[in-house]
């Protein structure tokens, strides 16, 4: 059986605020139709505010428009996190061509049918998080914000819940990776 292995780009997906659709660098809002999806998907060129232009202007009232644009139709997938489509000409993603994109909850992925991913894996420092026969999937991250730590603990105050572990309840369940390449 061929694995496959995706490409994503990490970034606030469509579950970011609907203001996030105006924002770019000087306020001046992103045009979609300019982006290319090739160098959103490497992670090259393009930032947070243009993956979301891209994502709110497929599911939005120009949805039609959008698709055609860029020359793609849905396909069906089984997997209901993600959104899959055909690309009517191939677009060239890590020296790679492919025909297939997906968008999940975390960004824009290209699907590249490699008979065997590590070679991509190792040359874009990819760490696998899923490496089965029929599947592989792994994740870089690309860059990151440092958040603020929560303080600790007192006698006079409860940890917070971020300083403590968590209960089974609320414990997250680990969800797959995708491949987060960058140059």
């Amino acid at each position: 059986m061929r694995r496959l292995l995706c490409a994503v780009l990490v970034g606030a997906a469509c579950c970011a605020p609907a203001g996030a659709l105006a924002q770019a660098t000087g306020g001046d809002a992103v045009d979609p139709a300019t982006l290319d999806l090739a160098k959103l998907i490497e992670c090259r060129t393009y930032d947070v505010p243009s993956y979301n232009a891209l994502a709110f202007w497929l599911v939005g009232d120009e949805a039609a428009q959008a698709r055609a644009h860029f020359g793609l139709t849905e396909e069906k997938t089984a997997n209901f996190m993600l959104k899959a489509y055909a690309l009517k000409a191939p677009i060239t993603v890590f020296g790679r061509q492919t025909r297939h994109i997906v968008f999940n909850s975390s960004g824009l992925m290209a699907v590249l049918d490699e008979a065997d991913p590590h070679p991509l894996a190792k040359q874009l420092e990819i760490q696998p998080a899923i490496d089965q026969p029929a599947k592989f999937l792994g994740e870089r991250e690309i860059s990151a914000t440092p958040t603020r730590a929560r303080p600790a603990a007192s006698p006079t105050r409860p940890a917070s819940p971020s300083t403590s572990p968590p209960s089974p309840r609320t414990r997250a369940r680990p969800w797959p990776a995708a491949a987060t390449p960058s140059r």
